[in-house]
């Protein structure tokens, strides 16, 4: 007798490296528009679900868990954060959690210094300059923006991500500091030629910051408006971690005040950012999609690897990259093959 197949959810179209994996081993119920789903939408179609995969866009809570109901399994979600996952709850039901984790660092390193030198020297200014037909001559006074060379850059957050940033810095000269709760090993530092100093000497010091730190309590609102007033009036600031960890309103208060010069953001608190909202205005403010992990390579990875996760957990199986340490847990009466005990 054939045993029936997994049941999952997969929250929107993700590559087909990761998809057609999924399909050929689980009977799947996709959202396939665009938009994530709505809430309700969500809760009527995990019902009975052995295993979900989810995005950052999906809230898996208490309500959500319970919808699904004691046959859930796994939660895999398609992102190396999971602040949308109330992983407490999942590990009292003994709910597998898994992420992505490793696959972003340079893709994301790569996005934060577009955003550096596109705010620095005011690349979407000047596009826009060409096409709106202003450009008449070369002007001495045309658009000056900022060198990157030979300045210091100030790195928020000094994980994977943060460290591969810093690397970059060292290809223009630049000085590096970090802020993080540890210091990092001493061959980090030798590599990347940064040193560590406290927020606020950084803020002070550093012609640009970067943000490289996961969302908490202790980094909501990291940035608000007594940070901003302790940077230079020529910094740029990048955001390619999490928007609250900016304070939005003090950020359009700071660059319309002239407190920091510029700002690169990829991401943004509320997120999606309204077209209409006061920092879309800022010529200064370079606001992009949420794109960091948007190379065809590093998505069709981030999906084999959540389609993995989803898999081993479906199977009772450890999962290979588990974000709870319950994670490689089998539920009671479930065998690691699979195959349910009679």
């Amino acid at each position: 007798m054939t045993e029936p197949r997994p049941r999952v959810f997969v929250a929107r179209v993700i590559p087909d490296e990761g998809l057609a994996r999924i399909r050929e081993a689980c009977d799947v119920v996709l959202w396939a528009d665009e938009l994530p789903p709505p809430r309700h939408e969500l809760l009527r179609r995990v019902v009975g679900m052995d295993g979900l995969l989810t995005l950052l866009t999906d809230r898996v809570d208490e309500e959500l868990l319970e919808a699904a109901g004691p046959g859930l399994r796994v939660v895999s979600n398609y992102a190396v954060g999971y602040d949308n996952i109330d992983v407490e709850a999942c590990t009292r039901r003994e709910i597998a959690v898994g992420n992505t984790p490793g696959v972003l660092t340079e893709t994301t390193a790569d996005l934060a210094w577009a955003l550096l030198m596109a705010a620095a020297r005011r690349l979407p200014e000047a596009d826009r300059y060409v096409r709106r037909g202003s450009w008449r001559t070369w002007g001495p006074m045309t658009l000056l923006g900022t060198d990157v060379h030979g300045s210091t850059l100030g790195i928020v957050g000094f994980g994977r991500i943060g460290q591969a940033v810093a690397r970059r810095a060292r290809g223009f000269g630049m000085r590096v500091l970090y802020h993080g709760p540890h210091r990092a090993p001493e061959d980090v530092e030798a590599e990347t030629g940064a040193t560590m100093a406290s927020l606020e000497d950084l803020l002070a010091e550093s012609d640009a910051v970067s943000l490289h730190v996961s969302l908490d309590d202790s980094t909501r609102h990291l940035i608000d408006a007594r940070a901003l007033a302790r940077m230079k009036p020529t910094a740029i600031l990048v955001n390619t971690s999490r928007g609250p960890v900016v304070d939005t309103d003090a950020l359009v208060a700071a660059l319309q005040a002239g407190t920091i010069w510029a700002a690169g953001l990829d991401v943004t608190d509320p997120e999606p950012l309204p077209a209409d909202h006061p920092l879309v205005a800022l010529e200064q403010c370079i606001v992009v999609p949420h794109i960091a992990s948007a190379s065809r390579a590093t998505r069709g990875l981030m999906a084999r690897m959540a389609a993995a996760n989803l898999l081993a957990g479906v199977r009772g199986d450890p999962l290979p990259t588990p974000v709870t340490a319950g994670s490689t847990a089998t539920r009671p009466g479930h065998r690691p093959d699979g195959r349910d005990r009679t």
